[in-house]
């Protein structure tokens, strides 16, 4: 008589990264834990969550010469290689770290760096643990917009103020950071 073996999933370790915008001061950054087996393709969704962007915009990962993405067959060789399947661990440069680029127009760079690895545990993930500052709103123009927008906002009596604040939806403050409500939205990504 064969005997089935019931196979058990191995609980997996989990990441803590760093994630933050290059090139804009002050800083914008959050920390995440993520499991150790986390795709870029679910890392994608895990960045647009953490950092509020809307998702509606094309974005790749860039980790040394390697482009990770979801293939465009007008653009991309044949070949190229999809971020559905590869694992973030596999696709890390030696200093352990990816660049993740959302908004190919605006081009917000962000630096992704694996901090520590931690054994397997009951946490629900993802969950951000960390971050500062407001995230730049969708196509406001990039760096230099975003400073643009903050010096307008910051200004009652600056000539687009208005103009950029009802752009805006009403007041915006760029040094806020709401854990609770970015851990909402992760809460509703499926691992």
């Amino acid at each position: 008589m064969a005997t089935k073996i019931a196979r058990i999933k191995a609980a997996t370790g989990m990441l803590q990264l760093h994630i933050e915008l290059k090139h804009l001061r002050p800083k914008v950054w959050r920390r995440v834990l993520v499991p150790e087996t986390i795709t870029l393709a679910k890392l994608h969704q895990i960045i647009q969550a953490l950092f509020q962007w809307s998702g509606a915009h094309l974005h790749e990962f860039n980790a040394g010469e390697e482009r990770y993405g979801s293939p465009d067959p007008d653009f991309d060789l044949p070949g190229s290689i999809g971020s559905e399947r590869t694992k973030l661990l596999n696709a890390l440069t030696p200093s352990r770290t990816i660049d993740y680029v959302y908004d190919f127009g605006d081009s917000w760079d962000h630096r992704v760096k694996v901090e520590k690895v931690f054994p397997p545990s009951g946490l629900k993930l993802p969950m951000c643990m960390g971050g500062a500052n407001a995230t730049p709103p969708d196509d406001c123009g990039g760096v230099p917009g975003y400073a643009d927008l903050v010096q307008a906002m910051a200004d009652p009596d600056h000539p687009e103020h208005d103009e950029m604040k009802v752009w805006i939806g009403g007041g915006w403050d760029p040094a806020e950071f709401d854990i609770d409500k970015v851990n909402r939205r992760l809460a509703a990504i499926k691992l």
